[in-house]
This record gives C-alpha cells, structure tokens and sequence, in this order.
C-alpha cells in the first residue's frame, strides 16, 4: 500500500511546486522616514582655542520617532565618547568636555549623529577645533 502511494504523492508534490501567488503582507516604516536633526550649539561654529583651554562641546538631537541613541567620533583628541541612550524622547541634550592639553598646533574635529527609534540615520554635524 506504501509502495503504491509513493508515485502519487511525487506528482502532488511537483503539482505544488508550481508558480503561484503568494501571500505578501506590506512592510512600512512606523517612521518619518528621515533620521534625527542633530546641531551642536557651542561652539557655534569651527574655532580657534589655546593650548589647556576646557573646551566643552553643547548641542542636542531631536526626532518626533524618539531618539535610539546619540553617537559621537572625535578625532584628534586621543579621547573617545559612550553613544549617549535616547530612551526614546524626541529631544536628548548632550555635553562633551575634550582636553586640549599636548595638542598645540593640532585639530579636533567632532562628528554627533543620532539613530531614531526606527533605524532612521541623521546628518552628522560637525565641528573642527583648531589648537594654538
């Protein structure tokens, strides 16, 4: 009976195996679509500091899907920053403080972008930090 039934179940499967319309279902982004706007508020711009000045670096990120995280790349400076956690409010604040001891003559230049709570990436905004 199992040997008879062999044949049968080959040509159903074949039968089956056929182009057919599948079941699809959309796959939207709950999001905007674009990622958060970051800008860095102090310095206001690219500037010029001396030697063993503090330099403190203000700004925030904003994005109505909620901020993920807040991510920082400085270079320069031989330091290095956590992701600031968003926990999902649509305005995180950040403050960075560099030291410029060693660096006459050098620049720091600081990237800060931010992931919203959708995977959306932002611009970078940036600053360059010249040392004297």
């Amino acid at each position: 009976m199992v040997r008879s039934c062999i044949p049968w179940l080959v040509a159903g499967m074949l039968a089956g195996c056929g182009e057919r319309d599948r079941l699809t279902f959309p796959v939207e982004n709950p999001g905007d679509g674009s990622g958060p706007l970051t800008n860095i508020t102090r310095p206001a711009g690219d500037t010029d500091v001396v030697e063993g000045d503090i330099l403190i670096v203000t700004g925030y990120s904003i994005d109505p899907d909620g901020i993920d995280s807040v991510f920082f790349e400085v270079t320069g400076a031989g330091q290095s920053f956590s992701p600031e956690k968003g926990e999902g409010a649509d305005s995180v604040p950040f403050a960075l403080q560099l030291s410029t001891f060693g660096n006459t003559g050098g620049t720091i230049l600081i990237r800060v972008f931010a992931v919203d709570g959708v995977g959306d990436r932002g611009g970078a905004a940036i600053r360059s930090i010249n040392i004297r």
